[in-house]
């Protein structure tokens, strides 16, 4: 185990922070993982974990017990350190630093009937970490980013996901690459548009099928409605005419598991 760390200013603590920006996660291939069971479920999927940091006043040792044993990636650091390098408030004293991975098209398993999730040019980390612990509850195929505005490592991504982000297949691409790949595979494809589209829970969703959403400010590109299968729509009753792409993302997503049944409840 290392000697504890007191200072801020300490380069594995400068480095750590870093870790916050966007570009030097691209840089450094690496991102932070709050929490032990996001730590061990990263763990469980293959992610190579680097240096843990924890602080003793504060740690769940409970939680935490098995990545206590892993000494030498262990750092112990300060209250103060701890409350500088925690984005979450409540993370039971530990975070580790883990390698990305690479999230290809070409390397999403489909099932036999496959249901993906695709979001195009998503901005808030929060509605990305949201959507992905939908798809994990209504055990979509994968969810795939076009043209994403923000990472699957963002911190608030793995916060909002609750460590969702690793137990679900995800890939980012541009739309072109998408669209192009879902053709291959015969995948129909059903874009959520506010014009000449058919309510979602009157669309079959029992076959194979890629459900499109875009941003709430600009909704889906001329792109995606030009490939589009059909249109979908969720009837609005109130006076404004969109929600949150997080809850309309488990709207029809949960309409389409209905469809095919909760093959996993008694």
């Amino acid at each position: 185990m290392h000697f504890l760390i007191t200072s801020t200013q300490n380069p594995k603590i400068k480095s750590l922070l870093a870790l916050e920006k966007p570009r030097e996660r691209r840089k450094q291939q690496l991102f932070i993982v709050e929490g032990a069971k996001e730590v061990r479920m990263a763990m469980e999927v293959g992610y190579r974990i680097g240096n843990i940091f924890f602080c003793e006043e504060i740690l769940d040792k409970k939680e935490s017990g098995d990545l206590l044993r892993q000494d030498k990636l262990l750092i112990p650091v300060s209250k103060e350190v701890f409350d500088k390098i925690a984005i979450r408030e409540s993370t039971g004293g530990i975070l580790a630093v883990a390698e990305q991975k690479t999230h290809r098209l070409q390397d999403i398993k489909l099932s036999s009937n496959p249901l993906l999730l695709i979001l195009e040019a998503v901005e808030k980390p929060g509605n990305l970490g949201a959507i992905l612990r939908t798809a994990d509850a209504a055990g979509v195929d994968a969810v795939i980013t076009c043209d994403p505005q923000t990472d699957f490592y963002n911190p608030n991504v793995i916060r909002s996901s609750v460590g969702c982000v690793f137990t679900k297949q995800i890939a980012s691409a541009t739309s072109e690459e998408t669209i192009s790949w879902l053709k291959k595979n015969n995948i129909p494809i059903y874009c959520t548009y506010l014009k000449a589209s058919k309510p979602y829970h009157q669309t079959d969703f029992t076959q194979p099928a890629a459900i499109v959403m875009g941003t709430e400010s600009t909704g889906l590109s001329d792109l995606w409605i030009e490939s589009s299968t059909a249109n979908i729509i969720i009837p609005m009753q109130g006076k404004i005419d969109s929600m949150n792409v997080s809850n309309a993302a488990a709207v029809v997503v949960f309409e389409a598991r209905r469809q095919r049944g909760f093959t996993h409840l008694a």
